[in-house]
């Protein structure tokens, strides 16, 4: 995967265990636990086993009498560009869709056969597993301590959920917000959050423009806590979690976190999860105007040459690509 895509892509065939791309550490003593993205020459794409970890390491650290807060950041130039495509790309295509099971946490010993391509449930139970907490994609919202993201370079796509989930969000001021889907596929599965988060209006540019937003935005959009130059980020990140860590007891901050979690839950947040998830299983049925990149086409004709030819069709500052940005229109 190159700066070029603005997603996160690999067609390498090796990929890393979960536990080299999700490290995890912690501190018994200031009770601070951090989870580290480390895959940067992925620019920190996760496999699929690699968001079962994230979720599972979430789920624990939630029950841990040694973690009061936890701190998720990205090794690297980056927080992260979104989910490992060319693996999806590949299970996606895989005849007997064994791979597609070790999604669900189901293995070949299981005797479970997954739904066929023809088949509307095909689609649609990894868009609503998506949904689940152990999927390793909202399962922030049901952490019960305080989350702290730590953001850099790219925040996109399956990052950016992490972003929105977080309780606190501490940023550089280099950083782009977004997710590539609303460029190349037109759903992603936390709408209904950013929405809430971003506040509607400005939401609603970033899915119809499909334009990366810069850190000062998103800092109007009064999505991040703390903007500061590269740096100073993770001094910066380390003072907040201190500061959590210090304040009041455990015990006091699950509570606070169900009554957070009480009104999301008012709002319709994993309502929110659920809709936008069966939006997104109907994708394969959208019917393209004119010489609209569709993803199927993307595949079928190279992912990373038809996200670079997609991107220089924009104006250089509504680009998803870094390298795109710079050049002239």
């Amino acid at each position: 995967m190159s700066d070029d895509n603005g997603a996160g892509t690999n067609s390498a065939p090796d990929r890393p265990s979960a536990e080299e791309i999700i490290r995890y550490a912690k501190d018994p003593a200031t009770r601070i636990a951090t989870i580290t993205f480390d895959r940067p020459d992925q620019l920190n794409a996760p496999t699929m086993a690699a968001r079962l970890r994230y979720g599972d390491l979430i789920h624990r650290a939630s029950i841990d009498d040694d973690v009061k807060v936890l701190v998720i950041r990205g090794a690297g130039d980056d927080f992260g560009s979104g989910a490992d495509l060319g693996e999806f790309m590949a299970v996606q295509n895989d005849p007997d869709q064994g791979p597609r099971l070790s999604e669900y946490k189901i293995g070949p010993e299981d005797d479970v056969t997954y739904p066929p391509k023809q088949s509307f449930r095909h689609g649609a139970s990894i868009s609503q597993w998506y949904a689940n907490a152990q999927a390793g994609c909202r399962s922030l919202q049901e952490f019960k301590k305080i989350s702290i993201v730590e953001v850099k370079g790219y925040c996109y796509g399956w990052h950016f959920y992490q972003a929105a989930d977080a309780d606190l969000v501490i940023s550089s001021d280099d950083a782009l917000f977004g997710h590539p889907s609303f460029r190349y596929y037109g759903w992603g599965p936390r709408m209904w959050t950013w929405a809430q988060t971003m506040g509607l209006r400005k939401f609603q540019e970033m899915v119809f423009t499909g334009r990366a937003f810069s850190a000062a935005e998103m800092a109007d959009c009064n999505f991040l806590n703390s903007v500061v130059p590269r740096a100073d980020l993770e001094a910066e990140t380390d003072k907040y979690a201190l500061a959590c860590a210090r304040n009041r007891p455990t015990d006091t901050v699950f509570m606070q976190k169900v009554f957070f979690e009480i009104m999301k839950q008012q709002q319709g947040e994993y309502m929110g999860s659920l809709l936008s998830g069966f939006f997104e299983s109907m994708g394969g049925h959208i019917h393209a105007d004119d010489n609209d990149l569709m993803l199927d086409n993307a595949f079928d004709g190279g992912l990373n040459n038809s996200v670079k030819d997609n991107d220089s069709r924009f104006p250089p500052e509504f680009r998803l690509s870094k390298s795109g940005r710079r050049k002239p229109e």
